[in-house]
């Protein structure tokens, strides 16, 4: 057994999507067979309570990177020195830089030489010259249109580590406790509807009056609706829930989100975090999804799917956080009604909404 540092730098939901490759890492096989099953990994703040969530995972170590973190905090020596002698400290001989096409992990690996890392894996455009032993090229070892959970398992492999026979690599976190026993509440109250209007970036939103419509429908079609949000999302999720809906805006840690989310039918949202949480907990997911990032790469992954929002509009790749097209058509031309037809369609792959009610393991 081996100490071996998986980096993933950014967000919550880029974390979720890394946990199969931190599966590999954590349970697969080398060639010469060992299973180096001592994962320690290295995140961002935003990244560090989902990071606490996936299986296989011995240790996480949060640290905010000034070339991933926005605003980005200033280049110290304190800081890069506080992340060489941690790694220096854990006895860890070998790391796997998991970064998106946008990413370059030649920072993080100068600072892990530093730090007397032996083998590092990571892909890269550019000329990695000493800094990774093992480098491979994007566009060229593998193409970049592919989910990002398939492009971190192959950086993971190239590194020799492969996921464990019975693994099929969907998301997956572990079960644990809902501490403040929302959703058995709920769960105990019949089948529901979550809807999550909040995003990061407001060229990921929909409008909140369109939420709010979608609401009343929803409910105009019998079913009962939870509307979910974070501390700083109240007003948002209190005009979206309206005067009946169930409103957790502010409510839930990310533990019992991710509890509300898996007794869920359906889940409604943007490209966000909680997407890919509720895609961890298997739940099925109307995305709305703005296409400033490729919907292939970024999309809810594993689970029942419908996609919505205009994926050819003028925002398409731009990685824009603020909607650089007037009126913000990709998402505002998506009406309340296509919302709820998609959310009745995935209904309708579900054997029994009645009874619908999942257990999820790690």
């Amino acid at each position: 057994m081996s100490r071996v540092l998986v980096a993933r730098l950014d967000s919550m939901g880029d974390v979720l999507l890394s946990g199969p490759a931190l599966r590999a890492v954590a349970n697969g096989s080398r060639p010469d067979g060992s299973r180096p099953n001592d994962v320690v990994l290295l995140c961002g703040p935003e990244g560090a309570g989902a990071a606490e969530m996936l299986p296989g995972v011995t240790q996480v170590h949060t640290w905010a990177c000034p070339w991933i973190v926005n605003p980005a905090p200033p280049v110290t020596e304190e800081m890069t020195n506080g992340l060489i002698d941690f790694v220096r400290s854990s006895r860890i001989q070998e790391a796997v830089i998991l970064t998106s096409f946008h990413q370059s992990p030649l920072p993080l690996a100068m600072l892990l030489r530093l730090a007397g890392v032996k083998k590092i894996t990571g892909a890269s455009t550019d000329y990695a010259g000493s800094l990774l032993d093992v480098r491979l090229k994007p566009g060229e070892d593998f193409p970049e249109d592919q989910p990002e959970v398939v492009r971190a398992l192959t950086i993971a492999e190239a590194g020799g580590y492969v996921l464990p026979n019975g693994d099929d690599g969907k998301l997956r976190i572990t079960s644990g406790a809902d501490p403040e026993g929302v959703a058995d509440e709920l769960a105990d109250e019949g089948p529901y509807i979550v809807v999550h209007p909040g995003a990061a970036a407001p060229a990921r939103a929909w409008p909140a009056l369109h939420h709010a419509a979608t609401v009343e429908l929803l409910e105009a079609y019998g079913h009962r609706v939870v509307v979910t949000g974070g501390p700083g999302e109240t007003s948002l999720t209190a005009t979206v829930a309206g005067p009946s809906a169930r409103n957790l805006g502010g409510g839930t840690n990310l533990r019992t989100l991710a509890a509300v989310l898996a007794g869920a039918a359906v889940v409604v949202t943007g490209n966000t975090g909680p997407a890919h949480l509720a895609a961890a907990v298997g739940t099925p997911v109307v995305c709305l999804f703005a296409p400033v990032v490729p919907a292939i790469r970024w999309a809810p992954y594993g689970v029942p799917l419908e996609l919505l929002g205009d994926q050819e509009a003028g925002c398409k790749n731009t990685r824009a956080r603020v909607c650089p097209v007037p009126g913000h058509p990709c998402l505002s031309s998506v009406t309340p009604e296509q919302v709820v037809e998609a959310v009745e369609r995935l209904l309708g792959g579900v054997s029994s909404l009645s009874t619908r009610r999942k257990v999820w393991k790690p």
